[in-house]
């Protein structure tokens, strides 16, 4: 019953059918990115009820890769909340950069994975977008990856990831999926700034110290 309600449509935007999920995910999503700007350890469990409408609303979509990263996501805030719960030496994560070896072991790893998921949605599902679908998927895991470790960098992903989100879902009809990722997009640049912020005013109280 909770699938079918969710799968309804709940009202018409820009002449395009949007349904519950659609709107249950615009609020949770907005709310959660809001929650990572302002280092607020409650985006975990937010995320995680994001995670689960997510999964519902692009596997009807067609958007298979996007659909089993949501799974991926949960895992993936369980141990980023693990990490942030726990901190540093009794104190709160702090916000750092990510070094030349973690960057070259990204790079490598996101290139291999978009190969390959792209070869496998096109061999196993019957996606029109399995490039764009597999980059952003893995984009989203990677800057997910930067996020549980409080790496700046990871809005830069997020960031990457939202440009070709927003025609992507445009394409698939999710108008107002499409208008949550452009707002995703300012939030991230919002996220960047602060975390910027935050990482300069930590480094001035080691200095202090």
């Amino acid at each position: 019953m909770m699938i079918a309600f969710l799968n309804s449509t709940a009202f018409t935007a820009l002449g395009t059918p949007t349904t519950w999920a659609e709107v249950v995910g615009f609020v949770s999503g907005a709310w959660c990115v809001y929650l990572v700007g302002r280092q607020s350890i409650l985006n975990w469990p937010i995320g995680i009820a994001n995670n689960l409408v997510w999964i519902l609303l692009f596997a009807t979509a067609g958007l298979y890769a996007d659909s089993g990263l949501q799974v991926v996501y949960i895992a993936l805030a369980v141990w980023g909340w693990s990490n942030w719960a726990r901190g540093r030496d009794g104190d709160a994560l702090p916000v750092t950069g990510t070094n030349t070896t973690e960057w070259s072991v990204l790079a490598v790893v996101g290139v291999a994975a978009v190969i390959g998921l792209t070869a496998l949605l096109e061999v196993a599902t019957n996606s029109t977008v399995a490039f764009w679908d597999a980059t952003t998927t893995v984009l989203s895991l990677l800057a997910t990856w930067g996020q549980a470790k409080k790496r700046w960098e990871s809005w830069l992903l997020w960031i990457a990831a939202d440009l070709i989100y927003i025609p992507l879902y445009l394409h698939k009809g999710l108008a107002l999926t499409a208008l949550l990722y452009a707002g995703f997009l300012l939030l991230c640049i919002r996220g960047l700034v602060a975390w910027r912020r935050s990482m300069a005013v930590e480094r001035q109280l080691v200095e202090v110290q």
